[in-house]
């Protein structure tokens, strides 16, 4: 079974940085895309960044230059570094992966529980 494990959320001042990881672990042959989105508060989840296996990367408008997507393909993590966070950047962040099985039925994308971040002074 298939598991993404989020870490790294936490309270952090306006301006601040914050490094979120996500390990996907089970049955896993191989990682296509993995990405971060977010759930703000009374709004719907959106995409922040998605980063391809060779590590092609494409973000939401609102935070290219202060986010940025890596992935270690080796330990199956991916991670979003985020630099002069402001107080929209508030939401829960939620790590995904498209991820193929040993069978076709375990293919599939797959979500981690979510890790708030919260931006406030």
């Amino acid at each position: 079974q298939v598991q993404l494990v989020e870490s790294g959320g936490g309270l952090v001042q306006p301006g601040g940085s914050l490094r979120l990881s996500c390990q996907a672990s089970g049955s896993i042959v191989s990682i296509y895309d993995m990405g971060w989105y977010r759930k703000p508060p009374g709004k719907q989840r959106e995409l922040v960044a998605v980063i391809t296996y060779g590590g092609s990367s494409r973000y939401t408008d609102s935070v290219k230059g202060r986010f940025t997507i890596s992935r270690d393909n080796a330990k199956k993590t991916v991670y979003l570094h985020m630099n002069s966070l402001k107080p929209e950047d508030t939401a829960v962040y939620y790590c995904n992966a498209d991820i193929v099985g040993p069978t076709y039925s375990e293919n599939g994308f797959y979500w981690g529980q979510g890790t708030q971040v919260t931006v406030s002074s």
